[in-house]
């Protein structure tokens, strides 16, 4: 297990130090070698267990981690999902269970091997992780899967599950400079994963690239093959029109992708959200109460000191009443039965939206005793509950990946695509195109001092 501490092992490699050839490879290809035997088993393994360690000193991604046995995936799992054999510890200081079986969302999968437990915030709405950015270290990676998308990022893990509420895998993912894919809400998915808002819980994986996510998704077992050559109608919500929804450099941003989803062949039109825009808010106070509902419950015997943003955030579903309670639940069963009709009426596939309204914060932004959790009365609170909510309410699946790396903050801007429930494979597809036509970012794990991680700082896609 590694230690949080803020002095590197002594173990730790240079600045320098090059990854591996083996793990740079795409997945999809480095599969392709060990089948045939280009490439030996322990030609990967002993590689990737060496800079694993090493990595996880720097970057602080794992609860607990293991050398991979085999050439299968190394997977990370985050410490709210059960996983036997593994302890899962919620995020907290001195609280854990030995589960006995592994999450439902994990009994399916195929082809990979759980070598980490990977960090969560304290409950899954605390301020910090204790990781490191592996790409840009001066931004924080934010979000409670925030241990999935840094050891993806910094190539301690190939693929991580993670679970994303609001957008608790797809923030990390985008400010990591990865992939990160929610999948459609489902209860089956649920059982073996710590709750906090269980109508809007679902699994979320994270992976460097969209071509990786594009492998894993199949090779997993998770859905068919991702297409090739699909044709969508891309909407883009009219309501960011108004002023100071986005800031300029996420506006741009925007752009660059309805650009280069038209060139890969797709259609990009405006269209009204309608009324899933308007239910941002209310996903916030649904989490919230949810939140406080569960801690009521369990709360006496986790045992453990809790952190002040823990209670913030729990203060401000304790403020959520009976009747706002039910009220909001009301209208989320009413907006999910008419999901698919609400896609027809707009005559789109997929919707583009911003990750933020504005680049990602610096760390240390956000003061240690803040709430996870905006309150009505914040005077930031449009802002402050972001775009990310519009998939969870509507329990349908979202992805998020880079689309270019801003040149003054040296930080990454993602944008995410939403699309109706079971339509993963089309997401993956979409982001796939984007990717490709984009070219990469050059990006490439860092040492926690070091600059800004784009090689070519001077090669902006602005």
């Amino acid at each position: 297990m590694s230690t949080p501490t803020d002095t590197a092992a002594p173990n730790t490699p240079a600045p320098e130090a090059a990854l591996p050839e083996v793990l740079a490879l795409p997945l999809a290809e480095r599969h392709r070698l060990l089948v045939t035997g280009q490439l030996g088993a322990e030609e990967f393994r002993t590689p990737a267990a060496d800079w694993a360690a090493a990595a996880d000193g720097r970057y602080r991604a794992c609860a607990e981690l293991r050398e991979p046995t085999g050439a299968a995936l190394r997977l990370g799992v985050k410490d709210t999902v059960d996983v036997r054999g593994f302890a899962t510890r919620l995020g907290l200081r001195h609280y854990r269970h030995h589960p006995r079986t592994t999450a439902a969302v994990l009994r399916g999968v195929t082809g990979a091997e759980v070598t980490a437990k990977v960090v969560t915030t304290e409950l899954n709405i605390a301020v910090g992780s204790g990781c490191v950015n592996p790409f840009f270290p001066h931004i924080d990676p934010a979000g409670s899967s925030t241990g999935s998308a840094v050891a993806v990022a910094g190539n301690v893990c190939d693929v991580s599950l993670g679970t994303d509420v609001l957008g608790s895998v797809r923030w990390p993912a985008g400010r990591c400079g990865v992939v990160g894919l929610r999948v459609t809400h489902h209860p089956r998915n649920l059982p073996g994963i710590f709750p906090l808002s269980p109508a809007m819980d679902a699994p979320g994986w994270v992976t460097r690239t969209a071509d990786d996510m594009a492998f894993a998704w199949h090779h997993l077992g998770l859905g068919d093959p991702v297409p090739d050559g699909l044709r969508l109608r891309v909407g883009i919500p009219r309501e960011l029109r108004a002023d100071g929804v986005v800031d300029p450099e996420i506006a741009e941003a925007l752009d660059l992708t309805a650009s280069l989803l038209r060139s890969a062949g797709h259609e990009v039109v405006g269209a009204d959200l309608g009324e899933l825009w308007e239910c941002r808010g209310n996903a916030w106070q649904l989490c919230a109460r949810d939140a406080w509902n569960g801690y009521r419950q369990w709360g006496d015997r986790i045992g453990d000191d809790l952190l002040g943003s823990t209670f913030a955030a729990l203060r401000v579903g304790a403020a959520v009443g009976d009747a706002e309670y039910a009220a909001i639940r009301d209208r989320m069963a009413r907006l999910r039965a008419r999901t698919a009709a609400w896609f027809t009426e707009r005559r789109v596939d997929a919707w583009l939206l911003p990750l933020d309204p504005a680049l990602p914060r610096p760390r240390g932004a956000v003061a240690a005793a803040d709430s996870t959790i905006p309150a009505p009365d914040d005077p930031r609170y449009d802002r402050e509950i972001g775009f990310t909510p519009v998939a969870s309410f509507a329990g349908l699946p979202a992805i998020t990946f880079p689309v270019a790396v801003h040149p003054a903050a040296g930080a990454p801007v993602a944008v995410q695509l939403m699309a109706g429930a079971g339509r993963e494979a089309a997401l993956i597809a979409a982001a796939r195109d984007v990717s490709r036509a984009l070219g990469g970012l050059d990006l490439r794990p860092r040492d926690p001092g070091g600059p800004p991680a784009r090689e070519n700082q001077e090669e902006q896609p602005w």
